[in-house]
């Protein structure tokens, strides 16, 4: 059963984004029950890279998603779409080496949340330090569709917290990066900031992560959730 305040949520945001839009279909979709056994739970795994850390003042360049269900990877339903940008990105291109011509070629941020939301629904959201996609993605809908975005969350760096803090310790500075983590669980390394790459490397981390927790007796969505 969905948590009464998620429900709440839901409900509000449906009644500001009015009538059939992709939000609209989206929260149309029940998400998954906090009882689903992990191995039964559909993910949609998600990175962004944004012109800064501010979803007030920032905005999303491109989006890489990927689904997971249970411990399969769909790389047939993996898409990297890059957004259509309405300015120049300045130095934030150093990090993750999107130039002004490719961007200008992407698609309208409407367009790209249509594709985003249609994937979403009835899944999971599914990303390493998701603070960064659930702000930005919401702030996205309401820009576009007056509404926020509700969903829920797992998150794979808070996952990374609680396997790799002792009982009396926090893990050390650093340890937590989704490079990092992907090496504690002995995953290979992949070139970072890249949408598509990181979102990959994030659905690899969380399998890993899944076995560790279920050697815990975490088997169901509730145990992951943030």
């Amino acid at each position: 059963m969905i948590f009464r305040g998620e429900r709440r949520r839901r409900e509000r945001a449906r009644r500001a984004a009015g009538e059939d839009t992709p939000l609209v279909r989206f929260l149309d979709v029940p998400a998954p029950r906090r009882s689903t056994r992990l191995a039964d739970v559909p993910f949609l795994a998600i990175d962004l890279e944004t012109t800064g850390l501010d979803p007030r003042t920032d905005r999303i360049l491109s989006v890489g998603f990927v689904p997971v269900d249970g411990d399969v990877i769909r790389l047939g339903g993996a898409r990297q779409l890059i957004v259509r940008a309405d300015g120049e990105v300045g130095q934030s291109a150093t990090v993750h080496g999107l130039t002004d011509d490719v961007l200008a070629a992407g698609l309208d941020l409407e367009d790209v949340l249509t594709q985003v939301l249609d994937a979403l629904a009835g899944r999971v959201l599914l990303a390493h330090y998701a603070v960064i996609e659930e702000e930005f993605l919401s702030a996205a809908c309401r820009r576009v569709f007056s509404a926020p975005l509700p969903v829920r969350v797992v998150d794979t760096l808070d996952l990374q917290r609680r396997l790799a803090a002792g009982p009396y310790d926090h893990p050390r500075a650093g340890t937590l990066r989704l490079g990092q983590a992907r090496r504690y669980h002995g995953l290979p390394t992949y070139r970072a900031h890249a949408a598509l790459t990181d979102a990959l490397a994030c659905a690899e981390l969380y399998l890993a992560q899944r076995v560790a927790f279920s050697d815990r007796g975490t088997t169901t969505l509730k145990g992951v959730l943030r």
